[in-house]
């Protein structure tokens, strides 16, 4: 398997962790903790890497708003300890994610051997050099139940290709604004509405963001990208591919064709549930490039 499947493949999987965030039992199960708002997603995604400061978070999470994070951070962990956010989010989606994905499916050999496969392909993974939120992620103890250890290796996985991404952009010179425009223009990514409000952003900011990008020539007057910008975001994903390449490398033809399968089973039921708001995406999302 090449790059470019390797990242496809991890693309296919990632539903299963990104409604993690849209799940109406955060709201319940943090508001019991005196968390709001976009709280507990810094609170949960940050919470390996321990009581990290709102710069630390911005910088790794790179695409937020560093103003935007500190209306969270550091006030969540004195609601709650990273290691209390972390048992409050295990324990919540080892419930919920039986719910939505069946419990017939949640129990079936499929599930136990793709499971049993991603966790071998993200223990692959060479060290943590370099990618702070998969290095903190990866200390954390496997859950024992079947499907938390399938969500817990999707996420490892997930955040080993994220950390790359984000070393992607630096290396072609997009700060986090500027990456989250360009996304947003290419169409594969966030709705530009959805996305200044998810990341914090105001109209300002965003403005000064694209205007940045049309005098790099990346950007037309009409807020597409360029051939130049084009051939840019290309670049990001290509190195992303390839910074993300080095856990599937041993995945075989048999094991790639069974991820598929259930990970087809996993966005069906996602789809489903309703949970990941549709107008959340810009018209060409889930592509590649």
């Amino acid at each position: 398997m090449d790059a470019y499947t390797a990242g496809r493949l991890c693309r296919s999987v990632d539903p299963l962790h990104s409604l993690s965030y849209f799940l109406p039992e955060v709201a319940e199960r943090f508001g019991a903790l005196g968390m709001s708002g976009m709280t507990p997603y810094f609170a949960v995604r940050a919470a390996p890497m321990g009581a990290v400061s709102a710069s630390v978070v911005a910088a790794v999470f790179y695409t937020f708003n560093p103003e935007f994070v500190a209306q969270s951070i550091p006030a969540a962990w004195a609601l709650a300890s990273p290691d209390e956010v972390i048992a409050t989010r295990y324990e919540m989606l080892g419930a919920v994610l039986s719910r939505v994905l069946g419990e017939e499916f949640t129990r079936s050999n499929e599930l136990v051997r793709a499971a049993a496969i991603l966790r071998r392909t993200a223990e692959d993974a060479p060290d943590g050099d370099g990618r702070p939120l998969y290095a903190a992620h990866a200390e954390l103890a496997w859950p024992d139940a079947p499907h938390m250890q399938l969500w817990h290796a999707v996420t490892l996985l997930r955040e080993y290709r994220g950390d790359g991404h984000t070393a992607a952009l630096v290396a072609n010179g997009l700060n986090g604004l500027e990456a989250l425009v360009s996304h947003t223009a290419a169409g594969i990514g966030f709705s530009v509405p959805f996305a200044q409000t998810l990341r914090g952003w105001s109209e300002e900011q965003w403005a000064a963001g694209v205007e940045r990008l049309r005098s790099r020539g990346l950007l037309g007057g009409d807020g597409t990208l360029t051939e130049a910008g084009e051939q840019l975001r290309v670049r990001v994903e290509d190195l992303t591919d390839e910074l993300g390449y080095a856990p599937w490398a041993t995945v075989n033809d048999v094991d790639r064709g069974h991820i598929v399968a259930v990970a087809d089973v996993v966005r069906a039921a996602v789809g489903a549930a309703g949970l990941i708001p549709a107008q959340a995406f810009g018209p060409r999302y889930g592509e590649p490039r």
